[in-house]
């Protein structure tokens, strides 16, 4: 497993060793004690799992009073995957991190809590997996819009199949 730390503070890029032959393929997704050697040590309580279709962007999502950490991944397709830094008292403000997780590449991102989490999908479909450390509270949720000119983030598409709640989120100066 090869783990590559971020500019972001404990956020983290993982790549799984693959074992592949003519037959396909094995990888651990996740094994407790590799990851807690890297510092994910947190108890995850949740799994999510989201099919979309090519040109959805989803996000950026995160939650206030419990925030989330995720580990996410896309176990079919490829999509372009964001983490910002919104807390207005870090050193990191308005920074992101984006890489490109795929079935081919095997990547994975460590999202720790407090961040905002978001990614678009490349291929044609996509099967995105994420395993979090608090459970989803539709009361607690916010975010940030993913065109935010002060994180002025590249997103590899142009017109975006939005959600109505991802259309009407904040500017990252209105939080």
């Amino acid at each position: 497993m090869i783990v590559t730390k971020t500019k972001l503070p404990g956020v983290l890029i993982i790549e799984p060793r693959v074992h592949g032959d003519e037959r396909g393929f094995f990888l651990e997704s996740f094994q407790a004690e590799r990851y807690r050697r890297f510092g994910i040590d947190d108890e995850f309580v949740q799994d999510n799992h989201s099919r979309s279709r090519k040109g959805v962007l989803r996000g950026l999502h995160f939650q206030n009073r419990a925030p989330q950490g995720k580990l996410v991944r896309c176990a079919r397709g490829a999509v372009f995957d964001v983490a910002a830094d919104v807390n207005p008292a870090s050193p990191t403000f308005g920074e992101f991190v984006a890489v490109e997780l795929s079935d081919i590449n095997a990547k994975q991102l460590w999202i720790p809590p407090g961040y905002a989490h978001g990614f678009c999908v490349l291929s044609e479909i996509a099967d995105f997996e994420y395993k979090c450390t608090g459970y989803y509270d539709p009361a607690d949720e916010a975010g940030v819009r993913w065109d935010d000119p002060t994180l002025s983030i590249p997103w590899p598409l142009v017109g975006p199949v939005l959600s109505e709640k991802d259309k009407n989120l904040p500017l990252l100066r209105g939080l």
